[in-house]
């Protein structure tokens, strides 16, 4: 059995391997993982949103929250860099305003990038969810809680920003089937998440 190298042994190498140019890729499987996550899924992970590069919404018409280095050790110490789908929820934090509706507060599907985006050539490392919901503001000050149940592909590098928001779109797709299983549908309602 080989050894997959970790996000975190990936972050404290001296010279990170380039990641591979997304070209001419074969078709991807719309579903990915078997009948129920395997280990190291679930993992959980949650803390407050952090503000982030503003490129996912700005750029890339994907918004995403950014979740505190302190809360990746889960993840970054059992689980390769790349590209990853679960569950998501918003939590406002005691003490802050609470600026959404009631709504937005409930568990939604997310896929979640985990590593350096190569495409915009980032430094540190980094875990960007991608809610799969349409929130009318910004939630800075809110805590976001994950349930990572499966990963999708490795990060790539991308000839194209357009190129980057098709295969952006493609893993949108294969996370919501993927989740589109018992097994995984259940995690929906993981103690993990406050109920209503």
């Amino acid at each position: 059995m080989t050894h997959t190298q970790t996000a975190q042994e990936t972050a404290d190498l001296e010279h990170r391997p380039e990641a591979p140019v997304a070209t001419g890729r074969a078709p991807r499987p719309d579903i990915v993982g078997g009948d129920v996550p395997e280990p190291p899924f679930p993992i959980r992970l949650q803390g407050p949103v952090q503000h982030g590069f503003k490129r996912g919404s700005k750029d890339l018409g994907f918004p995403t929250a950014n979740l505190p280095d302190n809360a990746l050790e889960p993840i970054t110490s059992s689980a390769q860099t790349g590209i990853y789908f679960g569950y998501a929820q918003i939590a406002p934090r005691a003490g802050e305003s609470n600026t959404l509706r009631d709504e937005d507060y409930k568990v939604f599907p997310m896929v979640m990038s985990l590593g350096f985006n190569p495409y915009y050539q980032n430094k540190t490392l980094t875990a960007e969810v991608h809610i799969l919901h349409d929130y009318p503001c910004d939630f800075y000050g809110h805590d976001i809680r994950t349930i990572v149940l499966g990963y999708i592909r490795p990060e790539l590098n991308y000839i194209s920003r357009e190129a980057l928001i098709e295969d952006i779109r493609t893993d949108i797709r294969v996370g919501l089937k993927s989740l589109d299983r018992p097994a995984y549908s259940a995690l929906a309602n993981d103690d993990l998440f406050l109920k209503a």
